[in-house]
């Protein structure tokens, strides 16, 4: 098909629940319901599609519905992603998307939610009290319709040059159920393949590629058409989708809010030594 699934849950539901190396674990988390997943032997990758790794995906209201308890979220998402980290070194967050089409704007507009701190240094540092800071570079690289040069080549020349001990990538996803459009934040160590959702598939971003852990993360932005007219219709004939996806008509309050769900996630995972309200002080 088409437009399959970026989110490991879906995968997991669609080949069957029961198999054999994958372990499900699900807590709920104030208005947020998490769920652990590990894919750990290559026959489970192979059933569901995904690469073996940790997916952790933090379903709630809608975004464009509420926003309510919005440090509450973030906290608990940040405490998700700060468990996937190293515990120290530089690390490099990548927006990934284009600007110019909404429901791929999330990754550029989550990197510019997220604090950069590689060039504050010595004096400047030490007189301003920034000096405990973790120290994060951000960049949102474009897309090869308009730069010319994949995304993975980027991030690639990045990690060479500046020996990063781990990357996030942020990017849109695509879902197969009505139900996790704009609800659900998904986070994996297993890396990132961007466009993989809506069948534009790039060079992956994992460890493999790049020599250093990946973390992605991304909310859905889009369905495929024939997936909206089966939720609608209660129906699965089983017919080919014709390259047809559907995004939510709130996609522009959607977008804005989940960048800064991410953004704020990644700001408070990677500086532990601030808090909230200091971290949103310095994102002004």
């Amino acid at each position: 098909m088409f437009c399959t699934t970026d989110l490991a849950v879906e995968a997991h539901k669609f080949a069957g629940e029961n198999i054999c190396g994958v372990s499900v674990e699900k807590e709920q988390a104030g208005s947020l319901e998490i769920s652990r997943m590990k894919i750990s032997s290559k026959d489970a990758a192979e059933k569901l599609g995904k690469p073996c790794g940790t997916y952790i995906t933090a379903e709630g209201l809608p975004l464009t519905d509420n926003f309510r308890d919005v440090r509450e979220q973030i906290l608990t998402v940040a405490r998700e992603l700060y468990a996937l980290l190293p515990e120290k070194g530089d690390i490099l967050v990548i927006g990934i998307g284009n600007t110019e089409i909404t429901p791929d704007s999330l990754g550029p507009k989550s990197a510019a939610q997220v604090l950069a701190t590689r060039h504050i240094r010595g004096e400047l540092a030490r007189s301003t009290g920034l000096d405990r800071l973790r120290s994060v570079s951000v960049i949102s690289p474009g897309v090869l319709g308009r730069t010319g040069i994949e995304v993975g080549e980027v991030v690639s020349a990045l990690a060479f040059a500046m020996h990063p001990c781990a990357v996030i990538a942020v990017d849109a996803l695509a879902s197969r159920s009505l139900s996790h459009l704009g609800r659900t934040i998904q986070l994996s160590d297993s890396g990132i393949s961007p466009g993989s959702g809506v069948g534009n598939n790039r060079p992956a971003l994992d460890s493999n590629t790049l020599g250093v852990p990946v973390i992605g993360m991304g909310v859905p932005t889009v369905v495929s058409a024939v997936t909206l007219a089966r939720d609608i219709f209660r129906k699965d004939d089983g017919g080919e989708d014709a390259g047809l996806i559907v995004t939510p008509r709130e996609i522009d309050l959607l977008t804005e809010r989940a960048a800064r769900l991410i953004g704020m996630s990644i700001n408070c995972a990677l500086q532990q030594s601030c808090s909230f309200e200091e971290l949103c002080e310095l994102v002004k």
